[in-house]
């Protein structure tokens, strides 16, 4: 056999033995072009020049064509990714389902608690202003509020927190817009329910301090038989809001009544006079074109407490009940009809949280 014959057969066997090898042996980990790892890229390069459609067609081959992949989990998230980034109700609607079967399928990757946030962020960028619709906003609180419970160590718990602090000034503006609509037309029992419930359940609430000065003008216009509800709401302002315009005032009410004037709450005087002195006020330009955007100003949520982990439900003040179970803040919900012990009148006034004037 000649030296040339011996080379060809060489280069032959070698052939042979290259084709017969398994092209997954190689560690994903290499440069290797294994072609799960050829699509995967693609794909992302793709979605990084916008060509979502595209991508999402090669996610899924993979997907069809590699189930043992390891590169199927990535996959599922790129796709919801890819519907995140391109926008639009319609595709952040697609978006929130592809994070929830990726958080189904993949509970315990790091990559759930990432799935979670965006699906918070999704409701959160669509909130608008506490006079409107307020469904994002609803579901912004409970989609924010599962990340916290269900990973209460992710990396994104902090910035999570602020936000449930947005979304929830956002839920208790609303609702003191409704209880000071019905005090204001002199419908206190309705007014009352509305500010027993919002100062009750949102205590960073920026106006909560307002909220419980009206709620005790509300019951000492319900008459004497309210006196120690009306006592309790100014209480709370000297407690629990000591740097309040509002303090003096309520200790005079106090006074007046023969009741003992509290002293500030030492953790609570922390608290507030954090919040306020990082609150961030409208100047000229925001003022004046704010009333064109849809979105809320969130910018005198409170910037530290713990947010509330429950959701809003309607409280009945003492000496008030309620003929449903309607939870308070949803939409086109009712207040219901509401009587009082004794021989008061029957209140069924209807929610004005749909009728109420714009500010």
């Amino acid at each position: 056999m000649t030296r040339k014959s011996l080379g060809l057969a060489f280069v032959t066997i070698l052939a042979l033995v290259g084709c017969g090898r398994n092209p997954y042996d190689n560690p994903i980990a290499t440069n290797s072009q294994q072609p799960d790892k050829v699509l995967f890229d693609q794909s992302v390069g793709y979605i990084e020049k916008k060509r979502f459609d595209v991508a999402r067609l090669q996610l899924q081959t993979l997907i069809n064509t590699y189930p043992d992949s390891e590169y199927i989990a990535k996959s599922k998230l790129a796709i919801a990714d890819s519907w995140y980034q391109q926008g639009g109700s319609s595709s952040l609607a697609q978006a929130e389902a592809e994070y929830d079967d990726f958080i189904t399928f993949f509970p315990s990757m790091e990559e759930s608690a990432e799935a979670q946030k965006r699906i918070c962020a999704i409701h959160y960028d669509q909130m608008v202003k506490p006079d409107r619709d307020n469904t994002h906003a609803i579901r912004a609180d409970q989609e924010c509020r599962q990340l916290i419970l269900q990973w209460p160590n992710s990396i994104f718990r902090e910035e999570t927190e602020q936000k449930l602090r947005d979304v929830q000034e956002v839920i208790a503006e609303a609702e003191y817009r409704v209880g000071t609509y019905y005090t204001g037309k002199g419908s206190y029992r309705a007014g009352a329910n509305r500010l027993q419930t919002l100062t009750e359940h949102y205590p960073l609430f920026s106006n909560s301090d307002d909220a419980l000065w009206r709620l005790g003008e509300t019951y000492e216009s319900m008459g004497e038989e309210y006196t120690e509800q009306m006592v309790d709401a100014y209480t709370k302002i000297v407690r629990d809001y000591p740097l309040s315009t509002f303090v003096d005032a309520a200790k005079a009410k106090l006074s007046d009544l023969n009741r003992s004037v509290p002293t500030a709450d030492p953790e609570r005087f922390e608290l507030h006079k954090y919040n306020v002195e990082n609150r961030v006020y409208k100047g000229f330009w925001a003022k004046s074109l704010g009333i064109f955007g849809s979105a809320p100003d969130v910018r005198m949520a409170a910037k530290m407490g713990e947010p509330v982990s429950t959701t809003l439900m309607p409280a009945t003040p003492p000496g008030i009940r309620t003929s449903t179970g309607v939870a308070v803040g949803q939409p086109s919900a009712d207040v219901g009809v509401q009587t009082i012990d004794g021989p008061s009148a029957i209140d069924t006034e209807p929610d004005a949280r749909q009728n109420q004037p714009a500010p």
